[in-house]
């Protein structure tokens, strides 16, 4: 039997190219009730932060296509019937010996086509096409246990803050859509993906000696203090990704991975960053993450740190 016509479908105008949009009334998070509609509606009234969070970069989906409250597709190859317009980029997965050709935004076009396509997530490489081995991003997760407290969680962002200055680098803060804080760093693409980890994991150590009541740098989960806050230099090996800023998350609530100043952690509930709340704030305050690119940060001081530690964690392996 031929699948049914939809005749709901609506056409948005995105930067010049027309995107079909089919089922718009689907709800998408129960919630309030957001639907399909609703969601592309939200990164377009975010777009130029969205783009920039994702411009070049090799980009898995994480598409839901009942809505949130069921099945999540892990797509890290293009979805089939993408216009021509929608550019990607082949990685390699030496693990299986294979490649994949994944969604590599260039416009705001291209993210309204991945929501067409069931898209909620958005979860980007830190490195560019133009060198998908040279990392130019460096990603710290503060990631809390299941017992910590939020305010932990602020705390520790905090001495990463007062690392981050004695280093000289300015990081770009933001929440994580869950229960965890992530902060962003330009960095120069000189280093391959084996030493950006260890760089990260050198700054960990360091925040783990500044704050070791609240902070565990342990690679099993079961050596981890369960009210304390992990911070996760795992998120730099090759082929770990987390949610982009603005990405929304596959959470019934809407909430949104977005930016936020250094003197909002103190206050900030992330909760309350939702689809239908991070629109105002943006056209509010712009892209707290605009001028992330003026500068790129060189990893020489962390890598003389991870020289004197002299100690490696196991190699995660990429989940490819």
């Amino acid at each position: 039997m031929a699948a049914k016509a939809d005749d709901t479908a609506v056409e948005l105008d995105v930067g010049g190219r027309t995107v079909r949009i089919s089922h718009p009334e689907r709800v998408m998070f129960a919630a309030r009730g957001e639907t399909k509609l609703d969601l592309a509606n939200y990164y377009l009234a975010v777009g130029d932060g969205i783009v920039r969070a994702l411009r070049e970069r090799p980009c898995m989906l994480h598409r839901f296509p009942d809505g949130v409250a069921g099945t999540k597709v892990h797509q890290k190859r293009l979805p089939r019937g993408a216009p021509d317009w929608v550019e990607t980029v082949e990685l390699h997965f030496p693990r299986y010996n294979r490649t994949a050709d994944e969604l590599c935004v260039t416009e705001l076009a291209s993210v309204i086509w991945a929501v067409q396509m069931s898209t909620v997530e958005f979860h980007p490489w830190n490195s560019r096409r133009s060198d998908t081995e040279k990392p130019d991003e460096w990603r710290i997760d503060l990631d809390p246990m299941p017992d910590c407290p939020f305010d932990r969680v602020r705390h520790v962002a905090h001495v990463a803050h007062e690392v981050l200055d004695d280093l000289g680098i300015t990081g770009y803060p933001k929440t994580s859509g869950g229960s965890g804080l992530h902060i962003y760093v330009r960095i120069e693409p000189n280093w391959g993906f084996d030493d950006v980890r260890r760089a990260a994991l050198a700054f960990a150590r360091e925040v783990e000696r500044r704050a070791p009541k609240d902070v565990t740098t342990a690679w099993w989960r079961k050596d981890r203090d369960p009210a304390a806050v992990f911070v996760d230099y795992n998120q730099n090996a090759r082929d770990h990704t987390i949610a982009s800023a603005y990405s929304v998350r596959g959470k019934d609530e809407g909430t949104v991975s977005t930016p936020i100043r250094w003197d909002e952690i103190d206050d900030v509930d992330p909760t309350v960053f939702t689809i239908a709340t991070v629109p105002a704030r943006f056209a509010e305050l712009g892209d707290l993450h605009a001028d992330i690119d003026s500068k790129a940060y060189r990893l020489d001081q962390l890598l003389q740190w991870a020289d004197r530690d002299g100690r490696d964690e196991p190699d995660p392996g990429g989940p490819d």
